[in-house]
């Protein structure tokens, strides 16, 4: 059985990425690239389902664990009866084929080990053909590779691959996972690193990544972790970052809400882009824009809300019927329906991530604006559709009142484009479609009687979506509607401390049964609301209450359960992450209001625009 979630730690090589257990276990690994298919899925069922555990063969007392300073190079120390042992883990920066290195060190006394290797490509499915050869363990399955390098005796049993060994006091034993295509020749030891300096060199790696941070007054330590998360989630050779390393964690434990999320998210642009911005950052951001618009490029009508890790467009979905799920939660799903969905925020989220990427005097194009006024034209045909929305309903499209803002959020910075950056452009046409759109959500999207903005249009029940309201710049946090909304929000969907998307009381909307963790972004959405309508100690207390729930290595989930104060959901979560790098960065800053909302309109010109509607 797996772990809890807040039991796994992450390394990676910025290709891919791997969960390591506070067991010593590596239950979760895809090769070579995040979203493909798993070689250890036991975070999906059981060892049966390949795992590569390290660990004491007896008892162990304490375990503690930490990353080496500012880096993804990660430490367990176990301790025991007979002594201390440390587990040295990490992925070093890809130049061929990846390389997974784990080093057992001998901290004290002395220490018997046992290594346990089970190895079953295609998400747990296929045994690998087994066999040593020049004294190296080679495992070969269908198109993949997997070449073990150690110099201790290992031993076939059951159809797995185990060693004991001992270490002392000033021991180190390495071992090295090598993944190569099945068709090529084994990856050679004299073609990397040795394993120790592999891991000096990845420490060093990181640790000067780490240094080019912007400092921050308060809660640096949760920010770099957060942006190295962040780091350690982007596909390297095209800059596309997923949304997680992992499939099918789910919402609710034993539920079917269970997603792959292995894949780049439009929404998460603005945010990502400004995260990295804000943090000085700006080869990466860079590397970010410059993948989003080689993602988008084309028919702006067939622009997907999702893309693989290079742009990839054909992400089916389909159901792993062999795999249990995490924690009996099933289906296990491969792939996301989601991709055929028409989510219109998208288009804002597209407009405001290019807008924030030319104040930030990030190179633009002439084809890179000629791409957006093409996006424009679309959206001013189909902004009027019902969608999917923000959440990804499936059931029945609907008008999402955050779906209309965020086509608002478009229209605006398209004129912004126009008259701030000297881009040509329609602006009378697009300031049309503004004005009309905001008209609209102030008429259709607001409920008079709750005094709040709802879900959709006509309905009553509250979506914390609604919360970017102030932060994209639609309505000014001092309005009305807008301090109704967020005081709406509070009474209505903060359970003990934290925020739900949605309300239960309501008919569910989606055709999917009830139940799921408080969204940890909407959390950090509210922190920056209230930071926004001056009330900085409550925005404070709840932004440290979200940090008390990061794990012991400061990772957190998509959700957290609040009854039974677990994480859930996939596993690191980028938006939660890039979520609580902003807000930390707005509770730091001396200026009032979000770092965003002074970004994208004081800085404009000090006033936000209203449009009609307003009350």
């Amino acid at each position: 059985m797996s772990a809890p979630l807040e039991d796994y730690a992450l390394i990676g090589d910025r290709h891919t990425a791997a969960l390591v257990s506070k067991t010593g276990s590596i239950d979760w690994l895809c090769l070579p690239r995040f979203d493909s298919g798993a070689c250890f899925a036991a975070l999906l069922g059981d060892a049966s389902h390949g795992r590569w555990q390290l660990a004491p063969a007896g008892g162990v007392t304490q375990v503690r664990r930490r990353y080496r300073g500012d880096t993804l190079v990660l430490e367990t120390d176990f301790h025991t009866e007979d002594g201390v042992v440390r587990l040295v883990d990490c992925m070093p920066r890809r130049e061929h084929r990846p390389n997974l290195v784990r080093l057992v060190e001998g901290v004290s006394g002395r220490v018997p080990m046992r290594m346990q290797l089970i190895i079953r490509f295609d998400y747990g499915l296929t045994v690998p053909w087994v066999r040593s050869q020049d004294g190296r363990f080679q495992a070969i399955g269908g198109p993949n590779g997997l070449v073990l390098d150690t110099a201790v005796a290992l031993r076939g049993e059951d159809l797995t691959t185990v060693a004991e060994f001992e270490v002392t006091e000033g021991d180190q034993v390495p071992f090295v996972l090598s993944w190569y295509p099945s068709h090529e020749e084994l990856p050679r030891p004299e073609d990397r690193s040795d394993p120790a300096t592999a891991v000096e060199e990845t420490h060093d790696d990181w640790s000067q990544w780490s240094e080019r941070m912007r400092p921050l007054s308060e809660w640096r330590s949760a920010v770099i972790r957060s942006l190295i998360t962040l780091k350690g989630l982007t596909y390297a050779p095209t800059g596309g970052i997923v949304a997680a390393p992992t499939s099918s964690l789910p919402e609710q434990l034993g539920g079917v809400r269970n997603w792959d999320y292995r894949y780049c998210w439009l929404r998460d642009a603005t945010f990502t882009l400004y995260s990295l911005l804000i943090a000085g950052y700006k080869d990466e951001a860079r590397q970010w824009r410059e993948w989003l618009l080689r993602a988008v490029a084309g028919e702006p009508r067939k622009m997907q809300i999702l893309y693989g890790p290079a742009g990839e467009r054909l992400l089916d979905e389909r159901e792993i019927g062999w795999l249990p799920g995490y924690e009996g939660s099933a289906p296990v799903r491969v792939g996301n329906a989601a991709v055929d969905q028409l989510q219109l925020d998208v288009y804002g989220e597209v407009m405001d991530a290019l807008h924030e990427a030319r104040r930030h005097e990030l190179d633009e194009t002439e084809d890179d604006w000629t791409l957006q006024c093409q996006i424009m034209d679309f959206l001013e045909q189909n902004w009027e559709q019902p969608d999917e929305g923000l959440w990804e309903i499936r059931g029945e499209r609907r008008h999402f009142t955050h779906s209309k803002i965020m086509a608002w959020v478009a229209f605006d910075r398209a004129v912004k484009a126009v008259e701030q950056s000297r881009l040509e452009g329609p602006t009378k046409k697009w300031k049309q479609a503004r004005d009309r759109i905001h008209s609209e959500v102030c008429n259709e999207g607001f409920n008079t009687e709750r005094n709040a903005f709802t879900q959709y249009y006509g309905a009553k029940q509250l979506d914390a979506s609604l919360l970017l309201a102030p932060l994209v710049g639609f309505l000014p946090a001092t309005d009305s509607r807008v301090k109704g909304t967020i005081e709406a929000i509070e009474r209505e969907l903060v359970v003990d401390g934290f925020v739900m998307r949605y309300s239960e009381d309501y008919e569910d909307i989606d055709g999917l049964p009830k139940g799921e963790g408080a969204f940890l972004a909407c959390s950090f959405w509210l922190v920056d609301c209230l930071s926004l309508i001056g009330r900085k100690q409550d925005a404070a207390a709840l932004f440290e209450r979200l940090l008390a729930i990061r794990n012991d290595v400061g990772l957190l989930s998509e959700e957290y359960d609040v009854e039974r104060k677990r994480l859930v959901g996939n596993f690191p979560q980028a938006f939660s992450h890039v979520a609580l790098a902003n807000s930390a960065h707005n509770l730091s800053t001396s200026v009032a209001g979000p770092a965003h909302t002074r970004g994208r309109h004081q800085d404009d010109g000090g006033d936000i625009d209203q449009g009609p509607g307003e009350l």
